[in-house]
């Protein structure tokens, strides 16, 4: 597989140009400072509730998700199996959001922002079944995903796609090509307000250009009387083309969460 070089940038820069994320092109409040902003040289995996990658211990041997620098690399081999699915697919993921020790939780009413910046390799390719990088779920129930990002195929046009994965149809709230995105840093800022009749809004950013932008109400995503969780990674069918289905990585860097 091959390995990304180290950024070298100063972290304590980054922080701060992401410390206020833009949602749909406005700076949030100045209130809405955020509750999670992990660091990964020092919080390193304990910024995550857990990490859920060879959960049947098929391969020990493999680092799924580690720090390198000022990022999260998580991998994913071609022959990893989830336990769920009958083995029809693969998971290496990140879920929650804790700081200093507390688990943040999103629930009903409440309106969350959640930026964050994601290396996507040309190894890692949109899928004819379901590729997600970032799903909301709820934790007691199972429930969901209700909204997440995934990369999709059809034909020969890969999509980053976010989408209100439990509404009918799985409807697009904001996409675009995937070609002009990959090796490369973007951004991702959401905004979610949880409930069964909810809010969510998306926008990817290409740099300094906004690649996508949109916004729906009536979105289906309930705490149910629990909380939804963000989940972060590589979740996806290995149902589609072998082709598609590639030793590869994804990387995480600049997360922040705030309640407004």
């Amino acid at each position: 597989m091959r390995q990304f070089p180290r950024r070298t940038a100063l972290r304590s820069l980054a922080v701060s140009a992401l410390a206020v994320p833009l949602v749909l092109g406005s700076a949030l409040p100045a209130h809405a400072a955020p509750l999670w902003h992990p660091n990964p040289a020092t919080d390193g995996l304990k910024a995550f509730e857990g990490i859920e990658a060879d959960r049947g211990n098929h391969h020990p041997d493999r680092k799924y998700v580690v720090v390198e620098g000022d990022h999260y690399r998580f991998n994913i081999w071609k022959d990893d199996r989830d336990t769920t699915g009958g083995g029809d697919r693969q998971r290496t993921e990140s879920k929650g959001m804790v700081q200093n020790g507390t688990t943040l939780k999103m629930h009903n009413g409440e309106t969350w922002t959640l930026s964050y910046e994601m290396y996507i390799p040309a190894s890692l390719h949109g899928t004819s079944k379901f590729t997600h990088i970032f799903q909301t779920k709820t934790p007691s129930t199972n429930g969901g995903p209700w909204v997440t990002l995934d990369l999709t195929r059809s034909g020969g046009k890969e999509l980053l796609d976010a989408r209100a994965y439990a509404n009918s149809g799985s409807p697009s709230i904001a996409a675009t090509d995937l070609a002009p995105l990959r090796n490369k840093w973007i951004t991702i800022e959401w905004t979610f307000t949880p409930g069964a009749k909810g809010k969510a809004a998306c926008v990817i950013r290409n740099g300094g250009a906004v690649a996508a932008q949109g916004s729906m109400s009536n979105v289906n995503i309930p705490d149910q009387g629990d909380y939804v969780r963000p989940k972060w990674g590589i979740y996806r069918s290995v149902q589609s083309a072998s082709s598609d289905i590639l030793d590869t990585y994804l990387l995480f860097r600049n997360f922040t969460a705030a309640r407004k």
